[in-house]
């Protein structure tokens, strides 16, 4: 049976609730350590690590959305937070569309990225291969990822000993632990949330995402009552390939609604 334990997690800073979801493979640090350096000093940060990432165990049965928003709330709720803003990238963008559906009265405010409502034949496809090249081949799976995930400008910088210094970091971060965050991706379907989600909500995209393509973000922003929609340059893994256009896209749009619920909470 599935726990409802909180999740590992990075706790840091001081003032608002800020949570922050990390992508397929990452961790809370590797997904978010600029970022909570960047505001911690403004910010109460909670970064839990997903099954299979940090310190938190893979779980024995399928990972499921509903389950995972309420662990994110119970490790929030541990970290003495009761309302939060919250961003999400990749699948952490999926689970944070059910944290926002499931609890709306915690969320202040919502920003995703390469985030989709439901995963189509095409992606279901792409995520089936990296799950049998994770049984496989590391590295060959590591090498389609550093293909797929970063985007064309980074790609066309960079030479060969570059490409093998990235693959072998994509290949480092691999391992059985995350099978289950990838069958997760191949099952997301979202579509019964949308019309629960309340917070305002910002969308961004990057324009060149070959993973997750920005059609996906279109129809999420379409979805959702209160969201704004953002398209970046980028590929899908923008937090690693251009942290400081990523981040200050995320920290512009959390500040302008942070702004709003201290205006309205001195009223």
């Amino acid at each position: 049976m599935t726990s409802h334990a909180p999740l590992d997690r990075i706790v840091a800073g001081t003032g608002p609730g800020l949570v922050l979801i990390h992508g397929t493979g990452a961790e809370a640090a590797s997904n978010w350590g600029p970022l909570i350096d960047a505001v911690r000093d403004r910010y109460t940060v909670v970064a839990p690590n997903l099954p299979g990432a940090g310190g938190t165990a893979p779980e024995p049965d399928p990972l499921d959305l509903d389950h995972l928003a309420d662990r994110v709330v119970a490790t929030v709720r541990a970290a003495g937070l009761h309302r939060f803003h919250l961003v999400g990238h990749s699948v952490g963008a999926a689970v944070a569309t059910a944290v926002a559906a499931r609890h709306p009265g915690a969320v202040a405010s919502l920003v995703l990225h390469a985030g989709w409502v439901r995963t189509t034949p095409r992606e279901a496809f792409m995520f089936d291969l990296w799950a049998r090249l994770l049984r496989t081949d590391r590295d060959l799976l590591a090498r389609e990822l550093v293909l797929t995930a970063m985007g064309p400008d980074l790609l066309a910088a960079l030479d060969d000993a570059q490409f093998a210094e990235m693959a072998a970091s994509f290949t480092a971060m691999l391992d059985d632990r995350i099978l289950g965050q990838i069958e997760l991706d191949a099952r997301v379907d979202l579509r019964d949330a949308m019309g629960r989600i309340s917070a305002p909500t910002l969308v961004l995209a990057s324009a060149d995402d070959r993973v997750i393509p920005p059609h996906h973000q279109r129809e999420l922003a379409a979805a959702i009552a209160r969201a704004e929609y953002l398209e970046v340059p980028g590929g899908h893994g923008l937090p690693f390939e251009d942290p400081d256009r990523f981040f200050s896209a995320v920290t512009e749009y959390v500040d302008k609604c942070q702004a709003r619920e201290a205006a309205a909470a001195a009223t």
